[in-house]
């Protein structure tokens, strides 16, 4: 009885705390949202994070932006041309983009956005003053003399140190968002908090840790193909309730017309072991799931002595590990169907150059024992007990993957650890077995095969893994400008990481989305990025 109150409790509060701002108030009409994990800013410059990503996205622009397929398409540049050097990017501008009405501006109106603006807020990331945690995108990758040019206010250049056929994508990066001057002079660290961009909403009240509230950008330059102006809304509701169970709640109460994703302890009530919605939901709720640009994945160390310091550096051992286990009955039983067993390459479902041309790993016992004889380990023997080191999140994946590589001789301890400490332990080389996850920041699968270049560190190379020909192909395709030969060359990286198995691919990872019935346009995405200005209501 005393939990049934305190959940009712929280049900209130949620229906007072976003109540107010309902779909269809006073005429308007609002979507609300809740961020579990909370806001720290609003400053594209910072948005590192999910819960920045999704309000940045809705505030600001960049030159370039990614459709639902994750293809580069036009935004604030209408056009642009990469130089046969794969060195000079030169960008075109529209003339019809403007900054939103703020104070910043005299007197209090907008203005349009030109290549300076572009040059500026790019410049703004890589200022050491500044501190961006994006500034990774530009270091070491663009002219450490000129990389940013205003040819004049319709043309801007982005000039590369080397040939890095990746970096459209990494334009359309929040990161990269573009902002005026005039604001960042005004408002200086406080802009992370009075937010001034160019898009399809525009920042109207924020009350930290209980509501962000934006409102329609009448003046946006974007609309539909029928010539309608965008966003349909008009205007977005965040709330910051930091409890996964409440925030379902409320959207089982229509307080909210969106989640993504829901707390564990609800899965089984809403979703069958195949990861479908029950039947019984399917007239109430919309559940929208795509392919995610995530990987789960168990990597082994590849340094030590010998093989008695760290049996892992023999391969046969490693590819029989990866044979030893069912990927598909993994997913079904852990985690309700959602995801894709990944026996394919390591790059996941999603991307643009993903194959099932790339064959991996799937479930053979016979096969992987045979392996652990050729290795000299038949049925165990010889091999110390090995230790797979996880967090508490994914305990019950290595369980299940210990238990059935027990069937085949091999005896593997589960080891918790806090996720902070295990990566600093895999950072250093400390742990010979590991679980690891990798997340696109950007829908290219070269994001994916920086893990496994060996002039790469820790991070992003955990498993210490050098290949030479896997490296000239890396090299290689950086520079290739034609999409499909660099996709070919992809597919020849994937098929090394396979042959050599420095990891065990898990599975990819999919996108679950929520949705009340009259919500319309809430289209998904493998980024898993937040696109409103298209929705709206029935």
């Amino acid at each position: 009885m005393k939990k049934l109150i305190q959940v009712f409790i929280m049900v209130v509060f949620v229906t007072l705390l976003v109540g107010c701002g309902h779909s269809t108030t006073d005429n308007k009409k609002f979507f609300r949202y809740n961020q579990s994990s909370g806001l720290a800013s609003l400053d594209p410059a910072f948005a590192k994070d999910q819960s920045t990503i999704w309000a940045c996205n809705q505030i600001y622009n960049s030159l370039v932006q990614l459709d639902d397929q994750l293809r580069v398409q036009p935004c604030i540049a209408k056009s642009w041309e990469i130089s046969d050097d794969g060195i000079l990017y030169t960008f075109h501008l529209r003339t019809d983009v403007h900054f939103q009405a703020n104070e910043c501006f005299s007197p209090g109106k907008g203005r349009t956005v030109t290549a300076p603006d572009v040059a500026y807020s790019f410049n703004r990331i890589i200022d050491k003053k500044v501190a961006s945690p994006g500034a990774w995108i530009f270091n070491n990758n663009v002219d450490t003399l000129n990389p940013f040019i205003a040819i004049d206010d319709s043309t801007f250049q982005l000039k590369l140190l080397r040939p890095f056929r990746p970096m459209l994508g990494i334009l359309s990066m929040q990161y990269c968002s573009v902002v005026p001057h005039e604001a960042i002079e005004k408002y200086g660290a406080d802009f992370r908090a009075h937010p001034v961009g160019t898009g399809p909403f525009m920042f109207k009240n924020w009350k930290e840790g209980t509501a962000l509230i934006l409102t329609k950008n009448t003046d946006y330059f974007e609309k539909d193909d029928t010539g309608n102006s965008l966003p349909y809304l008009d205007g977005i509701k965040v709330s910051f309730i930091d409890n996964k169970k409440t925030e379902y709640l409320a959207f089982k109460q229509k307080e909210l017309d969106f989640i993504n994703s829901i707390d564990q302890s609800y899965i089984d009530e809403v979703l069958d072991e195949d990861g479908n919605m029950k039947p019984e939901l399917r007239d109430k709720f919309n559940l929208l799931k795509t392919s995610y640009l995530n990987t789960e994945y168990l990597g082994f160390f590849l340094k030590g002595e010998n093989e008695k310091t760290n049996p892992f550096l023999n391969k046969k051992l490693r590819q029989a590990i990866n044979y030893g286990f069912d990927r598909k009955e993994m997913l079904k039983y852990l985690r309700n169907g959602v995801g894709r067993p990944a026996e394919n390459g390591f790059t996941p479902y999603g991307l643009p150059s993903f194959t099932e041309d790339v064959k991996g790993y799937t479930y053979d016992p016979a096969k992987s024992k045979a392996l652990l004889k050729e290795a000299g380990f038949e049925n165990g023997k010889s091999l110390p007990e090995l230790k797979l080191y996880t967090n508490e999140t994914y305990k019950e994946f290595g369980l299940f993957i210990s238990k059935q590589l027990e069937q085949i001789g091999l005896k593997v301890k589960v080891e918790i650890t806090q996720p902070a400490i295990l990566r600093e332990w895999m950072s250093l080389g400390k742990v010979q077995f590991f679980r690891g996850s990798w997340l696109a920041d950007y829908p290219d699968a070269e994001n994916y095969f920086a893990v496994f270049y060996s002039k790469n560190s820790a991070p992003p190379n955990y498993t210490r893994f050098a290949n030479t020909n896997f490296d000239s192909l890396y090299e290689t395709a950086l520079a290739e400008n034609d999409d499909a030969k660099r996709y070919e060359l992809y597919h020849q990286m994937d098929r090394i990481i396979i042959e050599e198995a420095p990891v065990v691919p898990l599975y990819y990872d999919e996108v679950l989305r929520f949705s009340q019935k009259n919500v319309e346009g809430l289209t998904p995405n493998a980024l898993n990025l937040l696109n409103l200005k298209r929705v709206r209501f029935k």
